[in-house]
């Protein structure tokens, strides 16, 4: 079983910046692929980015260019930096191991 963490969502202003940290349990970190998800209130959950093993990366079309994912084998975690966010970004974000594992998911709130 693999213990995932997510952390760094609250209240930003648009045009403002988060970084989302998610940590998973465990020895074979460097082997997954690493996702966030994002699932807004009456909207079903949707794939933000994606890192492989080997550090190729996906997002979706409504972040490319403003969201980078990045990955630290060392420490077992993934990062979400979000630029220039929006207010259609306001959603709950989860981490997703290996498409096995979800964490708890960390608000986050774009609004003036």
């Amino acid at each position: 079983q693999v213990q995932v963490v997510e952390s760094g969502g609250g209240l930003v202003q648009p045009g403002g910046s988060l970084r989302l940290s998610c940590a998973a349990s465990g020895s074979m970190f460097s082997i997954y692929v690493m996702a966030w998800y994002r699932q807004a209130p009456g909207k079903q959950r949707e794939l933000v980015a994606r890192i492989t093993p080997g550090g190729n990366t996906n997002y979706a079309d409504s972040v490319k260019g403003r969201f980078t994912i990045s990955r630290d084998n060392a420490k077992n975690t993934v990062y979400l930096q979000m630029n220039s966010l929006k207010p259609e970004d306001t959603a709950v974000y989860y981490c997703n191991v290996d498409l096995s594992y979800w964490g708890q998911g960390t608000q986050v709130t774009v609004s003036s």
